[in-house]
């Protein structure tokens, strides 16, 4: 706990109005001739020498953040991991904090840590997308997106990791301040389109067959939680790819972080998109094959691998896969 004095005489230990909420976890002493030995919940939180000894207990702890990150960088990335949360909170409640929050740091699936402004440095050239955006991928969980990971690594794009409660809220934020950047996740999109560049890929199949197929698919997955669409994607990437929305999964994050329970985007269900590569060898035999049983059994393997990379394959629906 942090104790409050005046004058070295003790006042109290309840400092919730003193120190910034997310420094509560600090220990000390604050002593101030400007505080009286009687104070009350009203006073602290009225007083303007409260609001600026909050606003130096902030600024302190900022600068030494700051020069632990400066003097040995190595030390202080090892410790990062335990500090962001609370950093990460400071840079979103406290606009001071955040503009000198310099050490602020951003982990990739590779390990190796980053400040924004080395991040984007570091992918500007390649992770820029048509409209001048610079795309900068995420993902919460490195295991559970390593289908999607090993496609984007192909192409050379660098993605963080990005967990805890506050990501959603924190990206908005650093959108926010700086127009020219955008976060997607990895599974966002298929990987040809989180990025879009000039050069799109022209697709294999015509119309006609795109929406002779499409209806046999919905039929298939016969489950609303699914939209079907085709992409035209590299021939060597997946067959099929599940994403979904970005500003729907957001929104629903930041709902249920903010407390206060699940309103309007939280209580909708999740919903995917079905991207079909209309450029892969498996659909171009799917669309060839006459055997509707057998165009049905070869979709439904298709889309079951699809929803097996994802994670959304689950309890009996995986059993009878395996067993398949």
């Amino acid at each position: 706990r942090i104790h409050l004095y005046s004058n070295q005489v003790f006042i109290t230990d309840n400092v919730e109005n003193i120190v910034p909420e997310f420094l509560t976890l600090l220990h000390g002493v604050i002593d101030s001739p400007d505080i009286p030995l009687n104070v009350s919940r009203s006073y602290l939180q009225e007083d303007g020498n409260v609001k600026k000894i909050s606003a130096h207990i902030s600024k302190k702890v900022s600068d030494k953040l700051n020069s632990m990150f400066k003097e040995n960088r190595s030390d202080f990335e090892e410790k990062w991991d335990d500090l962001k949360v609370f950093a990460e909170y400071g840079m979103l409640t406290d606009e001071k904090f955040y503009e000198r929050a310099k050490f602020a740091l951003y982990k990739t699936t590779k390990d190796e840590y980053f400040t924004f402004d080395e991040l984007k440095e570091k992918i500007k050239d390649n992770q820029k997308d048509k409209n001048g955006k610079i795309v900068v991928l995420y993902t919460p969980d490195k295991e559970a997106h390593h289908a999607y990971l090993s496609e984007i690594e192909e192409h050379g794009y660098e993605v963080l990791q990005l967990d805890g409660p506050l990501v959603s809220h924190l990206m908005t934020k650093l959108e926010g301040q700086d127009s020219e950047v955008q976060f997607k996740r990895v599974d966002a999109d298929v990987v040809d389109r989180l990025i879009e560049k000039e050069d799109a890929l022209p697709s294999k199949l015509s119309k006609e067959q795109e929406e002779a197929l499409q209806p046999i698919v919905e039929e298939v997955l016969n489950n609303k939680s699914y939209s079907v669409s085709f992409a035209s994607m590299s021939p060597s990437g997946s067959p099929i790819v599940i994403t979904q929305s970005e500003f729907m999964r957001r929104m629903k994050e930041q709902q249920i972080a903010g407390g206060g329970g699940m309103t309007m985007f939280g209580e909708l269900p999740d919903n995917y998109q079905i991207m079909i590569n209309s450029n892969h060898e498996l659909i171009g035999k799917i669309v060839e094959e006459a055997d509707a049983e057998k165009k049905k059994a070869m979709i439904k393997q298709a889309t079951d691998l699809a929803r097996l990379s994802q994670g959304l394959l689950k309890g009996e629906a995986l059993t009878s896969f395996i067993k398949r």
